[in-house]
């Protein structure tokens, strides 16, 4: 009876939030099927009822009942998590164009024979109208060279020169938020890196966000969260204006002493410290940003997290502590389908699921 009642007290919050919006909230959005490869990330746009969802190669656009309105198509490159920007109307995602493992397994043995790049993809959804769409009508990217010279970079670690600094495998979460301890409004892109899952090194335990002031193109620098190493870095990032936090969903580490959770909240209320940090060689000193104080705490290393098993591969605030999450699905080929969640930040739950069919 509890749960029942917390549920209908959810589901009239998102109604009276939302009742400016001229469209309604379902509780779930499926994408329909999607072929080989999986769901990367997804926006909403509240305002004009659309929804977007990143299958790595393909962009694909429906309404709020999950009917296609179009896509974009033929990507060689990895489409990563996405941002829906309401100061231009426009759809941010992160792409990389590689020659490794995952570059190889999306444009075959041609990946090998180019050069590894780095972009934001912006994407203009009012030119999506039709399924099947060429990128090039639609899409333009901003290079990030200092993504592929930490990728390219050899660095020492324990004595022993590595690859790919601070374990750089390319980038892929990505959200717009304030700048850590601001409160003007302005917001930013942070992209997150992804980084090689690696137990013999110390020098990849450190989530790392670079920064853009988007309308001007140009990089602000760039954060360090400790929090462990996780198997490709931040899958998703979203930006959680009702605590001011980025949440970070990853996929679960492997490196033992640590909790590995696989969902963490930065905390952006205060401004990043200079420190040294841990596990490197070169006594390297960066701006680093705490993860907030909730959720389950590990006893060893501090690190603050939670356990929750979906969100890595499509986590997306519409407002009021209510969300969309991704949850996917590989048969009979790649899926997502998308439900309401609203947040609570509990050790044990940290997002409590809505059903209209709960009443």
């Amino acid at each position: 009876m509890k749960r029942l009642l917390s549920t209908l007290l959810l589901l009239c919050i998102s109604a009276c939030a939302f009742a400016g919006n001229k469209f309604s909230l379902p509780d779930s959005i499926y994408s329909g099927l999607q072929g080989n490869h999986h769901v990367q990330g997804i926006a909403v746009d509240l305002k004009n009822g659309t929804v977007f969802f990143s299958f790595t190669t393909r962009l694909v656009k429906t309404d709020m009942n999950g009917h296609l309105l179009g896509s974009v198509d033929g990507l060689t490159g990895h489409l990563g998590c996405m941002a829906f920007n309401p100061a231009d109307g426009k759809i941010y995602a992160s792409i990389e164009y590689k020659n490794d493992i995952i570059g190889t397994g999306i444009a075959g043995e041609e990946a090998k024979k180019r050069r590894s790049k780095f972009y934001i993809a912006v994407f203009d959804p009012k030119k999506i109208t039709q399924p099947n769409m060429p990128a090039k009508d639609i899409m333009e990217t901003i290079e990030l060279p200092e993504v592929a010279a930490d990728y390219y970079a050899k660095v020492s670690n324990g004595g022993k020169t590595v690859e790919h600094r601070y374990g750089c495998s390319g980038i892929d979460g990505i959200a717009f938020a304030p700048l850590p301890g601001k409160t003007d409004g302005k917001k930013i892109l942070y992209v997150a890196y992804g980084i090689y899952a690696d137990s013999t090194r110390t020098d990849n335990d450190y989530q790392v966000l670079n920064c853009y002031d988007i309308e001007h193109r140009k990089p602000l620098g760039r954060y360090f969260v400790y929090t462990g190493n996780t198997s490709w870095g931040i899958q998703n990032l979203c930006y959680n204006d009702t605590d001011n936090t980025l949440l970070a969903a990853v996929y679960k580490g492997i490196k033992k002493g640590f909790p590995n959770y696989t969902l963490f909240a930065i905390d952006l209320d205060k401004p990043a410290v200079e420190e040294e940090l841990r596990g490197y060689d070169n006594n390297e000193v960066q701006y680093v940003l705490p993860l907030k104080n909730a959720g389950l705490k590990d006893p060893t290393t501090g690190i603050r997290g939670w356990n929750f098993r979906y969100g890595s591969t499509g986590l997306c605030h519409i407002g009021n502590g209510l969300f969309y999450i991704s949850h996917h699905s590989t048969r009979p080929e790649q899926s997502s389908t998308l439900y309401l969640y609203h947040w609570t930040g509990k050790n044990d739950c940290p997002f409590i699921r809505i059903s209209n069919e709960s009443h």
